[in-house]
């Protein structure tokens, strides 16, 4: 579910949205979810100074706590 959330957030924000792939490691207690996108769409996605990056991740850490698990966004160029 996770995966998922992330993955609408990015294809919503970049240009290409066909390249946007999402991945995620599960552990017990936290999942890596592992975002990669275009090379020209990694400032869309991290925003300015972060913002949007940060956002991604409250989004994230909000809903990993309905499930009571703890989940971390990566970023992958």
């Amino acid at each position: 579910m996770m995966k998922e959330l992330i993955e609408y957030i990015a294809k919503r924000i970049v240009d290409n949205p066909d390249e946007v792939r999402v991945t995620e490691v599960e552990g017990e207690v936290t999942s890596v979810i592992e975002l990669r996108v275009a090379k020209s769409d990694l400032g869309k996605v991290i925003g300015k100074e972060g913002r949007t990056a940060r956002a991604m991740r409250t989004l994230l850490t909000a809903a990993s706590t309905k499930i009571k698990k703890r989940s971390v966004l990566e970023i992958i160029e």
